[in-house]
């Protein structure tokens, strides 16, 4: 664990939680989140559904699994991708709505990601 006397913080917790941060801070991966709470997905369902490129797709995938947030099941010829924590994550975006209602900002993700969202996998 390096911590910096200086400053007082543990800089390898900072990036950990910088990477997390930054892998929900992308609009694409943001979108891809989003389309997982629904259920798995393979990257061609992905393509369909969000009309990118299969390499944009892939490369947002690997960073997501590279963070933790998406797991990565093969099956055959094709890999399906699948959230790999919905409960927590819907607690992390239940957080973020209060985080931005007291900005001033009263917005909400998909019904799937919601804390209220009934359709949220656990």
């Amino acid at each position: 664990m390096a911590i910096n006397q200086m400053n007082g913080f543990d800089e390898s917790a900072t990036r950990s939680y910088a990477h997390l941060f930054q892998a929900l801070a992308d609009p694409t991966r943001l979108a891809v989140v989003q389309h997982l709470a629904s259920g798995e997905h393979r990257v061609r369902d992905l393509v369909e559904h969000m009309g990118l490129a299969q390499s944009t797709i892939s490369k947002h995938l690997r960073f997501l699994v590279e963070c933790g947030l998406v797991v990565a099941r093969p099956e055959g010829r094709a890999t399906w991708y699948d959230l790999a924590e919905p409960a927590l994550l819907k607690i992390l975006v239940a957080a973020a709505e209060k985080m931005l209602e007291a900005t001033g900002h009263s917005v909400q993700l998909c019904a799937h990601l919601r804390a209220g969202g009934q359709e949220v996998r656990e």
